[in-house]
């Protein structure tokens, strides 16, 4: 989908690597593995997105290193984006039918930029009539690749209205901050 917005296949491939990897640096050669381009076309990207402000660049010792520039005008949007292509979220869209019957699914955008939270925290939201097992499942497999647990909850439409209407604060902790709707309409979700 997005290569109707970003025509260049070497571009959302890096793009991709950095936004699913927010706090990483990379050097070109890196790069290039983890793309699988060819090392002109990540090169021409590189200083394309560096001149666009999206990335850094600074030479450490013999090496170029590269990193996402977080004050980047539209870092948050991208990072909303990207999130929505990211293992967590290709797992929901793929599995959406054998979670159950889904009426929200909403990550923190400090899941996004790979930001830890507290124990009260949570980086996912699941409300429906939701097949815990799957969700576990779902939640496992992701959980390789992010690095660290991925705290979340699932509730049915029900308890999630009447925790919502009765002003509970994990709830309203969770709603309150910026977010990214995997399933649903994010409006919807806050009325």
């Amino acid at each position: 989908m997005l290569q109707h917005i970003i025509p260049s296949k070497a571009r959302r491939k890096i793009l991709t690597l950095f936004f699913h990897h927010p706090t990483e640096s990379y050097y070109l050669r890196h790069i290039v593995r983890e793309v699988d381009e060819e090392v002109n076309a990540v090169k021409r990207e590189l200083d394309i997105l560096h001149e666009g402000k999206v990335l850094h660049r600074e030479k450490r010792l013999n090496k170029v290193f590269y990193s996402l520039n977080k004050n980047y005008l539209y870092f948050d949007e991208f990072s909303r984006i990207f999130a929505k292509s990211c293992p967590l979220s290709q797992l929901i869209h793929d599995n959406i039918q054998k979670i159950g019957k889904v009426k929200y699914v909403a990550l923190s955008m400090k899941f996004a930029k790979n930001i830890s939270i507290r124990d009260d925290e949570i980086y996912a939201l699941f409300v429906g009539l939701i097949v815990v097992p799957e969700v576990v499942e779902l939640i496992n497999q992701a959980e390789k690749g992010f690095g660290r647990e991925i705290n979340y909850t699932v509730m049915n439409e029900e308890e999630f209205l009447f925790r919502k209407k009765n002003n509970d604060p994990f709830i309203w902790r969770f709603l309150r901050q910026p977010k990214v709707m995997l399933y649903g309409v994010e409006e919807e979700l806050l009325k």
